[in-house]
């Protein structure tokens, strides 16, 4: 009984979350897609990867990146480039642009989690944080 109940409270928070986040996504046209995609980049050397990386670190299908990176090169978000010496192989770096979008975004995401945690103390919150590492890391493991 109480896992169901935990499972359906988590459910209710992920929902906030993403409600929330979805609104202030919106209005800048961008989605959580592209948001990781600029994340990934973000935080990657020299701020690029090739196509190949970034869809292996999104785990998504080929097809579903070059479109991810296709949308955000439209809104010129990212930059594309070839390599020199074998024109097959591609890049996507993130522009200055990309890098304010992704920064404003953060700061949206940062101010919703201070919104979602108000009701728990400091010492709540840590462990709060502690408890959801542990669950999220005994399933990377499976």
């Amino acid at each position: 009984m109480q896992q169901e109940k935990c499972g359906l409270l988590i459910h209710q928070v992920h929902n906030f979350l993403e409600k929330s986040g979805n609104n202030q996504l919106k209005k800048k046209g961008l989605t959580f897609s592209q948001i990781n995609v600029l994340m990934n980049l973000i935080n990657a050397p020299e701020k690029k990867l090739s196509f190949k990386e970034l869809e292996k670190r999104l785990a998504l299908a080929q097809s579903t990146t070059v479109g991810l990176i296709s949308r955000l090169e439209q809104k010129e978000l990212v930059a594309v480039s070839e390599d020199n010496e074998d024109k097959r192989m591609k890049f996507v770096e993130i522009t200055s642009l990309g890098i304010q979008y992704y920064t404003d975004a953060e700061a949206e995401r940062e101010q919703t989690e201070t919104e979602l945690l108000t009701a728990l103390s400091e010492n709540e919150k840590d462990t709060f944080y502690t408890l959801l590492k542990k669950i999220n890391n005994s399933f990377q493991k499976k």
